[in-house]
């Protein structure tokens, strides 16, 4: 990459939450005075820079601080602490229908954000056709804004915004509105973008999106930054946060504290259990987390026959096969598998709560074994399998265990198919023969 385009320095934001109307005025009035106010920090003591042609994600929880940090990169709103430097013109999609005016007509809105973007009249009429013709809103164009619905609203300012030839672009969460044309042609522009050189800063909840577009990601947590780095180690950072299973004074991508998977093969022998897993390919830097109340202790995955393999045909049937040893009791826990592909995108996956399979009780000391059976349909290529262990206690989820990528599964097949899924086709050819 080349310069730094973004550079983010000890910046924190902290807003000041009055009890009510009158202590407001009382502050604002004496300054110097009683404190009637409590802090909060949006963001505390952030940093990271952003090189010129990356693209950058940037997640986190509900109130973690995503949309100020992009308010305050783009000037919207002033930092309490720290610095932002930016180096190259930004065009931002923040709030919908943001430096819209509701009277005015699209044309006459598109002129407008030109001019706050610093864009003279007559550049902006060079611009003005592929504007139009990307937001495609129709003869909507020449009508007040505020008649638009709210996807017309956010094509004509994603329209305004990719279309003026920024060096950073920076969006937040939406190209969640809109259909899935208009948000295909969103993503197409995007890989334009990063193939001219451009920067992206976006917020999304879309983890897919996160992952197949982003070449780092900064993770927010309560206003603090967890870190920066590959979309896959970041994003199973954040689903460990989810649910609660992240501590701050834990390395930020070291395994959960448990009982180690050597120790569950010596009390599955100690009970007489031959372990699948001596005989099956194994990821020896697998992510686990969880509460440990349950652990998966062996896992395989065999061929029609029966034969533990690493390898499955597509089109055949193969069986996914867990061992959960568990330490406390539980009622109807929910099992789990998933598939992702190298890059780290969830592709498929089940668990038993989605195929109905109800577990039952399960008594403290019990080992259980769950067996899935399905047929491959998978193209050829390489795939990571994860597996869980978890239930709902009341309106909580929780996580007994989770192995992420535990091992990989090599799917090989004599067919050429596009993408990730063969639908098995069947091709009828008619010939329609011309009567003289």
């Amino acid at each position: 990459m080349g310069k730094d385009v973004v550079t983010v320095k000890n910046l924190s934001k902290m807003y000041k939450l009055y009890a009510n109307g009158k202590d407001r005025i009382r502050d604002a009035l004496s300054p110097g005075g009683k404190k009637r106010y409590k802090e909060h920090y949006a963001l505390r003591d952030v940093n990271f820079t952003i090189g010129q042609g990356e693209t950058v994600g940037i997640i986190g929880t509900n109130g973690s601080g995503k949309s100020t940090i992009l308010k305050l990169i783009t000037g919207l709103l002033t930092p309490t602490e720290g610095e932002i430097k930016v180096d190259g013109r930004i065009s931002a999609l923040l709030e919908l229908g943001a430096g819209f005016n509701p009277e005015y007509t699209g044309i006459e809105n598109i002129y407008l954000n030109g001019t706050l973007l610093g864009y003279s009249k007559e550049e902006m009429k060079s611009k003005i056709d592929s504007i139009v013709e990307f937001a495609d809103i129709g003869d909507y164009v020449n009508q007040p804004v505020k008649t638009y619905s709210s996807g017309m609203f956010v094509r004509l300012a994603f329209a305004v915004a990719i279309n003026i030839d920024p060096e950073v672009l920076i969006i937040d969460e939406a190209l969640s509105v809109g259909d899935i044309f208009f948000q295909s042609k969103c993503f197409r522009k995007f890989e334009e973008f990063k193939n001219n050189g451009k920067t992206i800063l976006f917020v999304s909840h879309d983890l897919g999106s996160i992952m197949r577009y982003c070449d780092k990601v900064v993770l927010l947590n309560k206003g603090h930054m967890v870190k920066m780095g590959e979309p896959k180690e970041i994003i199973d950072i954040y689903k460990k946060i989810l649910v609660n299973q992240y501590d701050e004074d834990d390395d930020d991508y070291g395994n959960a504290e448990g009982t180690s998977l050597e120790q569950l093969a010596a009390m599955a022998k100690d009970d007489g259990i031959v372990l699948w897993r001596d005989n099956f390919g194994v990821n020896p830097t697998v992510l686990d987390y969880g509460d440990r109340r349950a652990e998966i202790f062996d896992f395989c995955v065999t061929d029609s026959k029966g034969i533990i393999t690493n390898s499955v045909e597509k089109n055949g049937i193969f069986n996914i096969k867990v061992r959960v040893r568990f330490h406390e009791a539980a009622d109807d826990p929910i099992f789990a598998y998933s598939f992702k592909d190298r890059m780290g995108n969830e592709l498929t996956g089940t668990n038993t709560l989605f195929e109905k399979s109800d577990v039952g009780h399960v008594e403290a000391g019990e080992v259980v074994e769950v067996t899935f059976t399905q047929r491959m349909t998978l193209c050829s290529g390489e795939y990571l399998v994860s597996l869980g262990c978890t239930n709902y206690e009341g309106v909580d989820f929780v996580v007994y265990h989770r192995l992420y990528d535990a091992f990989n599964v090599t799917v090989v097949s004599h067919k050429d198919s596009v993408g990730f899924f063969d639908l098995n086709s069947e091709i009828e050819v008619k010939r329609i023969v011309k009567s003289n």
